[in-house]
């Protein structure tokens, strides 16, 4: 990323993103918590589109895990961040508390509606567990700042929630302190950081490039433009 003038953020103000070499996104006028029927209509497509990936990643999963497996034990857990990429990427976009909840459960019905192999209950908690742990680093920041090293904390604490999530409720004969759950949490953990951190941060970056988020801060603060 290019050199560019960084902004001051006082405790009552948040900036557009203006970038820097760390990636930091700040911005220069009051945030706006409150939810917008444009914020509603984004997430909504966002949803559905990420339902459509979770979709088509089932069935990329269920031909590549086998042949992770048989290499080496869990670590086809480093690739279940593609489904849960979509929590930090909603809050890079919306910028809103409870954008990720909202666009993770409106992709699990859309991955439901495509056709799943899972129950609907845990796809739906699941879900619903993800957002809400995807939303962590940015509460605590206030939802002022959005930058790469929070989108990647974002992607770590869904990480290890679903980590854990699975070794409760679906890899129950798998103990954590074995070389199996070992491999599990560090894959998981390597995924969550790589793809639903680092990779949803330079797809919004992809995505507010081409204009199409430019009613929104997220949008403007890449692409420079004037309020």
């Amino acid at each position: 990323m290019g050199n560019f003038a960084r902004n001051q953020v006082d405790s009552t103000e948040s900036t557009y993103p203006s970038f820097q070499g760390n990636g930091a996104v700040p911005s220069a006028r009051p945030v706006t918590l409150r939810w917008t029927t444009a914020d509603i209509a984004v997430g909504a497509a966002l949803g559905v589109a990420c339902g459509l990936v979770f979709w088509g990643f089932n069935f990329a999963y269920q031909a590549i895990s086998p042949v992770l497996g048989a290499l080496l034990p869990g670590i086809a857990s480093v690739l279940h961040a593609f489904w849960y990429f979509s929590g930090p990427l909603a809050l890079l976009i919306i910028r809103k508390p409870g954008a990720a909840v909202y666009v993770n459960l409106v992709g699990a019905v859309a991955e439901m509606v495509f056709g799943n192999n899972f129950a609907f209950t845990f796809v739906f908690i699941s879900a619903a567990l993800q957002g809400v742990f995807a939303e962590i680093p940015f509460a605590l920041a206030r939802y002022r700042k959005y930058n790469l090293p929070l989108s990647i904390a974002s992607g770590l604490c869904v990480a290890i929630e679903y980590g854990f999530y699975l070794l409760f409720f679906r890899y129950q004969g798998v103990a954590l302190i074995s070389p199996r759950g070992i491999t599990h949490m560090i894959s998981e953990i390597v995924g969550g950081v790589v793809f639903a951190g680092i990779m949803s941060w330079f797809l919004y970056l992809a995505i507010a490039r081409t204009g199409a988020l430019d009613r929104f801060a997220s949008g403007r603060a890449v692409r420079g433009l004037a309020d």
